[in-house]
């Protein structure tokens, strides 16, 4: 299955965005790019309004873990569907299964859910799933399986990913001794990730 590979700190760098609890610690340390050419030219120059759409759509795309061909695809659908494009794409990248169980609190950051799925430890609606990209609906219970139980992960939970029920969305019901999670609506705008201009993604695509 295709993914990205890079250093997810030096990602964060490159886009001044934390995009896993764990760059934090190194934008704090390195507000730079990375790369010597970063350091040398163009950082004193205000950045064009392409340069700032290119910057805004890779950001997200890295954030949500998606590949070009996956977050473009995504774009057109969200362009097709009624109401506002950037919103439609933030509320189609929230819906994903890798992001619902970031969101619930099973993991610490998406590439970790990510492996959860791929790994098979969760069931939809019943049946065993290990694509990422599956899109969460009302209704859809996702459920540890039984097999998975055992795992040292899921054993050491609330030492890994501490519960905080504060920050699970609205949109989904969480119960953490059965480790399930019930999709109860659909994600608002307020609920996706706050540092986001989705209107410069739009602008990047509708050049």
């Amino acid at each position: 299955m295709a993914r990205d590979t890079q250093s997810i700190v030096k990602m964060s760098r490159r886009e001044g965005y934390a995009l896993h609890p764990k760059a934090h610690k190194a934008l704090a340390k390195r507000t730079t790019m990375p790369g010597q050419a970063a350091n040398s030219r163009g950082m004193r120059n205000k950045p064009s309004q392409y340069n700032l759409q290119l910057r805004e759509k890779q950001k997200v795309k890295r954030l949500y873990g998606l590949l070009e061909k996956q977050f473009s695809n995504l774009m057109a659908e969200a362009s097709r569907k009624e109401g506002q494009s950037g919103e439609n794409l933030l509320q189609l990248l929230e819906r994903r299964m890798d992001n619902a169980i970031y969101r619930s609190g099973f993991a610490v950051s998406r590439r970790a859910a990510r492996q959860l799925v791929t790994h098979g430890h969760f069931m939809l609606n019943g049946r065993r799933v290990d694509i990422p990209s599956i899109r969460m609906k009302a209704g859809d219970v996702l459920v540890l399986r039984d097999a998975s139980k055992n795992n040292e992960y899921f054993k050491r939970i609330d030492d890994v990913s501490p519960a905080s029920p504060d920050t699970v969305p609205s949109w989904m019901k969480v119960n953490r001794k059965k480790f399930e999670i019930t999709i109860s609506g659909v994600p608002t705008r307020d609920e996706a990730e706050p540092e986001i201009n989705e209107q410069l993604i739009v602008e990047y695509y509708s050049r």
